[in-house]
This record gives structure tokens, C-alpha cells and sequence, in this order.
């Protein structure tokens, strides 16, 4: 039987190896870390994303307010000359558990814009692969993509670095997902260095840290014990599992999905690395149904990719590069239902394929959390991240876990061993979510 009888999408976020660039040659993720070299100033508040998603509008025209009347957006659009948008997700298709995003966003802008800016979807990387999306943004075969840009840490050493310090937030399938991706938001859009490394390529952050969900690992037998880890071959997601496999006395290999689900399948490779999005849109659950979260944290790695414009967007009127900056409230919306109603997904998989959901055992979870703790120390020793890190995200749990849980009244209703048993798509109405980290967050980076 083919993988794609077997695997939901094939596509979704594949852990593809790192590249270089023009053209770009794979590369093992293994060998990535401390060869990064770009020092990293302290995070503080960014401007606009300038020269990308605030760069005015170059090839100029007349702007609006965000909000304004659509009558009034109209009128202003008027004489404008339609626009093909070539928009390239991560989704495998629009019936995707993880394509809500992109069709919230191909939706808002199209509505918003009376159908003159015409967004064309190319789903399931038909147009480049991931190893390509950057050329294809800049040659404008694309204009719009999800770019794994965590694959690449290479290219991409400020990215690689965030990604490794997501696990400063609540843990819970629902609750801590929505802190985890305001968090994640919030540093990255306030981050001069990561607008700058996406903009040096000439692209423009559309989202700025798109966050995918928690880790967990996916294995093909039950046991999270150093003595259970101890001989397994795990698929890994990123530079910083090639730094916690060999801890548990694993090793570690980097495969590509549809590799990773036959490779799962024939027990060449006993575990992999998953996140809620990739568990619960791909099928990867009924290769290797157990499943092993964190008790009381996150594990590292969960801030991958970013939605970026390619070369057409500083050729668009100032009014078009409204209209598409705002649907990223939709988009926004759209990743976290992504990530939750994905995240069910997975449970409920693993649980039809006789699998189990448990704990990490605590040794194993206190070996991989040291390793967290000094690649995040390695990191701040290399000038890579700001000494008061560690601070300054607590700080953004902190804060947005009053907003979520407080304020906005999202709350878990379980645990995720029985997430399916407490949560169903539709029961969380989480606009008024995106809307408050839209106002606070990225609407101070609308191009004027």
C-alpha cells in the first residue's frame, strides 16, 4: 500500500534537513548549534517590519484604517488594478485538520478586497518543496508561503535560536497552546533581529513566530523510561532534539515524513518527535500510537515557520498591503484551531490504533529539561539570546495566562490523556483570542 493510503498528508511539516542557500543543498540538522554565528541583541519593541510588512507601500497609493467601513475600502480600491496572490501553505489540501489558517486568510483577503486581490492556493508544496520556498518567494513563483524556516538553521540562526525557548509557558492541549502561540507572537514581532534575518533575504513576515503546538514523542511501543529510550533510533524535528536524543542514550536520524511514517511502519526507526498539527494531520498516530507528553511543562522546539511575502509585495498600493496585513488576524484564529482541533485529532488516532497516552516518565523528563536548560544557557554564553532571557518569557507566561485563563475564560477541561472526552471542534470560540493578540501584538506593524 502507498504512503499516501496510509498518511493524511505527506506534506504537512516535514522535518526536511538543512540547506544552504542558492539553490540549497540538504543537510543533516544534526551537526547545527553553536556554528550559528549572528549575535543577538536584546529583544525589545520593533518598529514596523520597515522594509517589509511596514514598508508603506512603495509603489504607493492611498491607505485606510484598520476597521474602516468597507464602503470606504471600496471606494479606495476602486480604480486599482486586480492582483494574483500565489499562496503556498502548509496544508496538503483546503479539508486539512491544519488548513483552517490558510483558508481563513485566502477568505479575509479576498472578502475584504471585493475578490480584486485573487489569492491562488498551491497546497501541498506543489509549487517548491520546503527546501526551495525561500528562491520560489524571491523569483516570484510564489508570493505567499509557509516557510519552515526552523529547518534551516543555518540560514536561519535567529529562528533556531526562538525555537528553543518555547517551553516557558503552561503545558495543557488547549489553554497552554493558546499562551504558548501569544507568547511566541509577542517575541517574535518585538524582535528587530528576526524581522531583519527574514527581511535581509528580502521576504516580509506576514507571521512573524508560528507556533505548531507542544512536543510530544510518537514511538511504536509503550515506555518513556531512560531504560525504554535507552538503544531506540527517533526521528528528530530539529537542532535542539539532536542535542536531547543522545541524552537518553538514542540516537538520532533526520527523515523526512513520508520517510518517517514507513520507516515507523517497517520499526527501521522505533519514535519520532510530533507536534499537535503534524500528529493529528498526517496519520502518523496509527504507525506509532504511543504517545508521551511532559507532566507539568513544554518540551522545547515548538516556534518552526512563519508566513512570508515573497517579491511582490513591495510592487503592491499601500491599500492591498493592508488588506492582506490584516487577515493575518484571521490567520492567526485559524493556527491555533489548527492546533487544538489537530491535537484532538491526534488522541483520538492513537487511541483507535490500541495505543496509549501517558507521561514522560520523571527521570527521562529531568534529563531532557537539563538539556533544554543549557542549550538555552549556550545559547545566552554565545550572545545569541539576552542574559535576562528565561525572565523575560516568564514574564510573557505569566501575563498572557492571566488573558487566557482570566479574561478570555479559556480553560482545559481535562488533561489530554481524555482530551477527546471534554473538547469537540466548535466548543471554544477563539476570535475574541486573536483579537486581543492582533491589538496588542501585530497590528503596530501594519504598513502605513
Amino acid at each position: 500500500m502507498s504512503p499516501e493510503n496510509h498518511v493524511r498528508s505527506t506534506s504537512e511539516h516535514p522535518a526536511s534537513p538543512s540547506p544552504t542557500h542558492g539553490p540549497r543543498r540538504l543537510r543533516s540538522v544534526l551537526g547545527v548549534g553553536a556554528s550559528a554565528a549572528l549575535a543577538l541583541l536584546l529583544v525589545g519593541c520593533a518598529g514596523s517590519a520597515g522594509g517589509g510588512a511596514g514598508g508603506g507601500g512603495q509603489s504607493g497609493g492611498e491607505g485606510f484604517a484598520f476597521g474602516a467601513p468597507q464602503e470606504e475600502v471600496d471606494a479606495l480600491i476602486a480604480d486599482l488594478e486586480p492582483v494574483t496572490l500565489v499562496f503556498q501553505p502548509g496544508a496538503s489540501g483546503p479539508n486539512s485538520p491544519t488548513a483552517q489558517n490558510a483558508n481563513k486568510l485566502i477568505e479575509a483577503i479576498e472578502t475584504r478586497s471585493g475578490g480584486k486581490i485573487d489569492v491562488q492556493p498551491a497546497w501541498g508544496q506543489s509549487i517548491a518543496p520546503h527546501a526551495e520556498v525561500e528562491d520560489a518567494l524571491v523569483d516570484g513563483r510564489i508570493d505567499l508561503a509557509f516557510e519552515a524556516a526552523v529547518y534551516f538553521p543555518e540560514e536561519f540562526p535567529v529562528m533556531d535560536a526562538y525555537n528553543k525557548i518555547t517551553q516557558y509557558s503552561p503545558a495543557s492541549p488547549m489553554a497552554g497552546e493558546a499562551i504558548n502561540q501569544a507568547i511566541m507572537a509577542e517575541w517574535g514581532w518585538n524582535s528587530e533581529e528576526l524581522l531583519e534575518e527574514f527581511e535581509s533575504k528580502g521576504l516580509t513576515p506576514l507571521s512573524a513566530l508560528m507556533v505548531s503546538g507542544d512536543y510530544w514523542t510518537a514511538c511504536t511501543s509503550p515506555g518513556s523510561s531512560l531504560d525504554d529510550w535507552s538503544g531506540r533510533i527517533i526521528r528528530i524535528a530539529g537542532s535542539a532534539h539532536a542535542a536531547i536524543v543522545p541524552a537518553l542514550g538514542a540516537s538520532p536520524v533526520s527523515l523526512e515524513y513520508p520517510e518517517t511514517f514507513e520507516a515507523l511502519e517497517r520499526s527501521t526507526v522505533d519514535c519520532t518527535f510530533v507536534q499537535p498539527q503534524v500528529a493529528g494531520s498526517t496519520g502518523i498516530m496509527t504507525a506509532a500510537p504511543h504517545l508521551a507528553h511532559f507532566a507539568n511543562a513544554r518540551m522545547t522546539g515548538s516556534a518552526t515557520a512563519a508566513h512570508l511575502l515573497g517579491s511582490k509585495w513591495e510592487t503592491l498600493p499601500l491599500a492591498y498591503q493592508q488588506i492582506i496585513f490584516d487577515a493575518s488576524l484571521d490567520e492567526f484564529e485559524g493556527n491555533i484551531l489548527n492546533t487544538v482541533d489537530a491535537g484532538l485529532q491526534a488522541v483520538v488516532d492513537a487511541k483507535s490504533s490500541g495505543g496509549t497516552i501517558t507521561e514522560f516518565d520523571p527521570e527521562a523528563e529531568r534529563t531532557i529539561s537539563e538539556v533544554q536548560d543549557q542549550l538555552v544557557q549556550d545559547l545566552i554564553d554565545e550572545g545569541r539570546l539576552p542574559e535576562d532571557v528565561i525572565e523575560q518569557m516568564t514574564a510573557l507566561s505569566d501575563k498572557w495566562e492571566g488573558i487566557v485563563q482570566e479574561d478570555l475564560g479559556i480553560t482545559d477541561g481535562g488533561t489530554l490523556e481524555d482530551f477527546d472526552e471534554w473538547y469537540a471542534p466548535g466548543d471554544i470560540d477563539f476570535r475574541p483570542y486573536a483579537e486581543r493578540v492582533f491589538d496588542e501584538v501585530i497590528l503596530p506593524h501594519r504598513p502605513e
